[in-house]
């Protein structure tokens, strides 16, 4: 039980539908949407189109989402890939002869194919019950009046520098961040979404949207056609699992990298993870160790689904035991290179389940803030910049080529325990999100910490050569880490923003939301 005379939250229970995400309209537009007899799919779309509106910056109608879906009365586990693919005309080569040894962050080459809205119809289509032109009247509605920037928004907004030629237009005010309280509205986005919510995927990929959208990118310089466009399809998998100590966690396959979570887990259960203080150097240090093996694995295999040959050995239980073998309590190892310079925080996730415990865990993104900068011109779509996951390097599963799912940060998750799914999750937050779900685990499961206290313990996270502790860790877990050899630095930011929601086996719904972001978990 959490001190009532700290600040916290209390975690939130209900029997007939909850929603836990980062944004309370969202949470809200959920609710109203199992209310008025849609399941958790339509809720998941509903709400996580209008995040979007409530946080610009960090996804929209022009990036991608991956989805696991529990349908109602079963307890197996489907995924959607949405993510989209690079144009057919890109060319690592071209970019090579150019001088670059990186995909431009923020140049129209990064831009990939959006492959969200054809996720989204597809949903609905297959496992919906409400149809698009319901599911969508929210997110039209609040496209029009506008949404108040929240404050988490407005903080991220501000250090927003990317923004060019339309974009900042359609999301700058007067050439300057929204400010919180201020009201944002994308009535070109109501526009788009009334067209999908009329025609469907049509609406998107062929006519003027599609126009728009690709006329744009050939003005910025892009090789993209209307016939990529078109050919952006998701695809339907099954989930990758693995066990941590009586937990099964099922993660997306790659393009997308849940398998490193699986194999940071993997190589934490060959260490005492209970007895330390979870906040306390010990802990602290096997993690980060883990996180830079698992990163180099990540580094050298995770790629388009079809070049990614390698998970097999990922997963198995040999790979982790070499692994772990390698980490020393008392030294730290050498940093791992970056794959690319594709550093970001920039994403949002939703969890729904319904009444008849139809479960979704729903990410999309754009990948960094407010994607590449880039946008169309009369719509405002902002164009994701998710083609900076790729690398140039020549050979590489992951290099650069037209057609291809670049690697992807964005993971959603889901949890089982005795052959039943009990908690779908994520943990947003770019390349930390693997960590993010190996350590809300290891909270749980280690440090028997409730369901909201796991969230809201502070973070830690190995990158670029440095060892980064949110506000919250002992000034004495930092200096003996600092002594072991770690560059020790205070987070630059808040690290991730997770959401959750456990079924137990009473029934009763739990939610849990991260109070790093504006959200909440709602139920009924």
């Amino acid at each position: 039980m959490r001190d009532f005379q700290a600040p916290g939250r209390s975690a939130v229970f209900a029997t007939n539908g909850m929603c836990a995400t980062s944004h309370p309209l969202a949470a809200k537009v959920a609710l109203d949407l199992l209310q008025q007899g849609g399941n958790a799919v339509d809720a998941a779309i509903g709400a996580g189109v209008l995040l979007g509106l409530c946080e610009p910056h960090m996804t929209g109608l022009g990036g991608d989402c991956f989805v696991l879906l529990k349908p109602a009365g079963e307890e197996r586990v489907i995924t959607l890939n949405g993510s989209g693919r690079a144009p057919a005309a890109a060319d690592a080569g071209a970019l090579r002869a150019k001088g670059l040894d990186a995909v431009p962050v923020y140049g129209v080459e990064a831009v990939t194919l959006p492959g969200a809205v054809d996720a989204f119809c597809k949903l609905s289509t297959d496992w919906g019950q409400l149809g698009l032109a319901d599911t969508l009247a929210p997110a039209i509605h609040y496209a029009e009046t506008g949404v108040p920037v929240a404050p988490r928004v407005a903080y991220d907004w501000a250090e927003a520098s990317n923004l060019q030629g339309a974009a900042r237009a359609h999301y700058l005010n007067s050439g300057a961040p929204l400010c919180a309280g201020q009201i944002f509205r994308a009535p070109g986005q109501a526009e788009v979404l009334r067209r999908i919510a009329r025609d469907g995927r049509a609406g998107f990929y062929e006519g003027e949207v599609a126009q728009d959208l690709i006329d744009s990118l050939r003005a910025m310089g892009g090789v993209h056609t209307l016939d990529d466009l078109a050919a952006t399809g998701c695809t339907y998998g099954d989930p990758i699992r693995s066990a941590y100590r009586g937990l099964e966690l099922l993660e997306h396959a790659p393009n997308g990298t849940g398998a490193v979570a699986s194999l940071i887990l993997n190589i934490l259960s060959h260490f005492d993870m209970a007895s330390p203080d979870p906040f306390g150097p010990e802990r602290t240090h096997l993690e980060a160790e883990a996180t830079k093996l698992a990163y180099d694995a990540r580094n050298r295999f995770i790629a388009d689904p079809d070049h990614t040959t390698r998970l097999a050995h990922l997963l198995a239980p040999n790979t982790a035991a070499q692994l772990a073998a390698l980490i020393d309590p008392k030294r730290v190892l050498p940093d791992v290179a970056p794959l690319t310079e594709a550093i970001h925080r920039d994403t949002v996730y939703i969890t729904v389940v319904d009444r008849d415990r139809m479960a979704v865990s729903l990410i999309y993104s754009i990948f960094h803030s407010f994607g590449s900068g880039l946008a169309s011109d009369k719509f405002g779509i902002l164009f994701q910049n998710r083609g900076a996951g790729f690398t140039l390097a020549e050979g590489h599963p992951n290099e650069m080529a037209g057609g291809k799912r670049p690697m992807h940060t964005i993971i959603p998750a889901m949890l089982g325990e005795g052959g039943r799914i009990t908690m779908p999750f994520g943990v947003m937050g770019g390349a930390y999100q693997p960590v993010g779900h190996a350590r809300l685990l290891t909270n749980m499961r280690d440090h028997g910490m409730t369901l909201q206290s796991a969230i809201d313990a502070p973070r830690a996270f190995a990158e670029n050569g440095t060892l980064a502790l949110e506000t919250g860790y002992p000034t004495g877990t930092a200096q003996a880490l600092a002594d072991l050899g770690h560059k020790v630095i205070a987070s630059p930011g808040p690290r991730g923003g997770a959401q959750a929601i456990r079924i137990h086996d009473s029934g009763v719904l739990e939610g849990a939301s991260d109070p790093r972001k504006d959200g909440c978990a709602l139920g009924y």
